[in-house]
């Protein structure tokens, strides 16, 4: 089992809509910095999330704002 850690900002606001079962899901990008031999770059990774944390996700945050996602 591998577990594994994403510390960034968001690209943009996290994007909340419901599925035809009522079910809310939220979609948002996270950019993730990686340093490369000196060289620095950024990942861009999707993260969605389902019913309650999809909740809490579109009301608490924001664009630019720093996320650890688990």
């Amino acid at each position: 089992m591998n577990k594994v850690f994403l510390l960034g900002r968001l690209v943009r606001d996290p994007e909340i809509r419901t599925v035809a079962s009522g079910k809310m899901v939220t979609t948002f990008t996270l950019a993730v910095d990686r340093f490369n031999g000196g060289e620095k770059s950024a990942d861009f990774i999707t993260i969605v999330t389902w019913d309650k944390l999809a909740e809490n996700c579109g009301n608490s945050l924001t664009k630019g704002q720093r996320a650890l996602v688990e």
